[in-house]
């Protein structure tokens, strides 16, 4: 009988809630802010707005590449600490001296020391210099 309640989809009932919700919150404020928002256009509202001050030269300039790639270092790293929580909660309720457990360790310190490596490779390369 505990096989059947572990297999039925009556687990997956709070996603399905919270997936609804958030959807329906979506859905709600955009209705909302079309049925409620002023429609009026002009020269002034359409003016490009940047700080208070006019802009100033062409708007298509060219960025350098080199902060896109700190942006998605920055992002690697974001996920990374995003997969290191759910590990962490999982690797707690292991027995200390359990093969799973050093499966567990040996997994995580390799997802590290590839990025760690990957960051190493791009500073020695000069991605992160500015000049």
């Amino acid at each position: 009988m505990q096989i059947l309640a572990d297999t039925s989809l009556t687990n997956y009932i709070p996603i399905a809630i919270a997936l609804a919700m958030s959807i329906g919150f979506a859905v709600v404020n955009v209705g909302a802010s079309l049925i409620l928002g002023p429609r009026r256009q002009g020269a002034i509202k359409g003016a490009t707005y940047e700080s208070g001050m006019e802009a100033i030269g062409s708007t298509r300039k060219r960025f350098n590449v080199r902060f896109f790639v700190v942006a998605m270092t920055f992002l690697l790293f974001d996920v990374e600490v995003i997969f290191l929580y759910p590990w962490a909660v999982a690797y707690s309720q292991l027995e200390p001296q359990s093969p799973m457990a050093g499966l567990f360790l040996a997994r995580i310190l390799f997802f590290i020391s590839t990025s760690v490596i990957a960051y190493i490779y791009a500073w020695r390369k000069g991605v992160f210099r500015w000049d």
